[in-house]
């Protein structure tokens, strides 16, 4: 039998704690050995002096200990902590305790924000990993020896798991299972929850690529404020560079200097979320959103989806479409 204890930080989401937890509660229930000795023993954890977890949603969870209660040189098999938390004092607590538990145990898991707890308590250094998409630059900024990746739902480095935002938790779970006590196990699981086991899409977080505006107002702001109406116009370097009275050189090391990415990369990510908009937002033919975003055939519109999502663009509408255009 594996032990898992799951820390739960105040205000986030509860029902990944929940979750997590009914996962490997249904893995207990469906092995063949049900009858006899379940495969995991869970407890949950909080980071209060009392033992109520209060939800951002409102509502509460109760755990089964204080994490300041528990001894961090006991033996354990799994910690997975499921948020950042609130305030700096809690992720501090947090953050002493797993330094001193780590070196007792097996595997440590984080889901969302979770990794950042990790990483100030240096798990992570030296390692692959992921969090939400939104905390993806902060991380990389804040501890530059870790290699910040945006896309897997999930990443194993060695014994340390970490997970992106919020539902990709279960996803790591249903992982974790699969690891432990195999293939037949965790797919019955999956099927048992009606999850996928492994989602389609190449396991990819869904993120909006922030379209950083340029640090000071003037050409380049300017510049970009046009480029997003313009987004089928001819959109190279020169062309971009004349609109500013630039040298094509000039150009890209300023745009890359007040914007923190080249004038190519800045391009083909707003080209790229116009075409999600249109896709999730209207029946167009694939070839009308590639010209409407400026990608011109269809066929450039599915490599650079392919490449950047790992999904064609008419399996992203099918996935993404809104409901009222159905």
């Amino acid at each position: 039998m594996k032990t898992i204890l799951i820390i739960v930080p105040d205000g986030g989401m509860l029902f990944e704690a929940a979750g997590i937890a009914d996962i490997l509660m249904q893995a207990n229930r469906l092995h063949a050995d049900a009858l006899s000795e379940s495969r995991y023993r869970i407890s949950i954890a909080t980071t209060q002096p009392h033992h109520v977890v209060h939800g951002m949603s409102g509502l509460n969870l109760l755990a089964d200990h204080r994490l300041a209660d528990l001894d961090p040189n006991e033996p354990r098999d799994t910690i997975m902590i499921t948020g950042k938390g609130q305030s700096e004092p809690e992720g501090s607590a947090v953050v002493d305790w797993l330094c001193r538990a780590a070196p007792n145990t097996q595997r440590i898991a984080s889901v969302c924000g979770g990794a950042m707890l990790l990483a100030r308590a240096g798990l992570l250094d030296g390692r692959r990993a992921t969090t939400h998409w939104r905390m993806l630059e902060e991380m990389q900024a804040r501890w530059p020896q870790i290699k910040v990746e945006g896309g897997p739902l999930y990443i194993q480095d060695g014994p340390v798991w970490t997970s992106g935002g919020v539902s990709s938790g279960f996803d790591l779970t249903l992982a974790l299972v699969e690891a432990d006590y195999g293939f037949t196990l965790a797919r019955d699981v999956a099927q048992d929850l009606v999850m996928y086991l492994h989602r389609p899409g190449g396991q990819l977080q869904f993120s909006r690529y922030h379209l950083r505006q340029a640090a000071n107002t003037g050409p380049i702001s300017q510049l970009q404020d046009w480029l997003l109406d313009n987004l089928a116009d001819d959109l190279s370097v020169e062309k971009l560079a004349e609109r500013v009275a630039m040298s094509p050189r000039n150009f890209t090391r300023v745009f890359t200097r007040e914007t923190g990415v080249t004038p190519a990369r800045y391009v083909e990510e707003a080209r790229l979320a116009a075409a999600r908009h249109h896709l999730e937002q209207s029946n167009d033919t694939l070839e009308r959103v590639a010209c409407a975003s400026g990608f011109g055939t269809a066929i450039n519109l599915r490599r650079v989806f392919e490449r950047q999502l790992h999904l064609t663009p008419g399996e992203y509408r099918e996935r993404f479409h809104c409901r009222k255009l159905a």
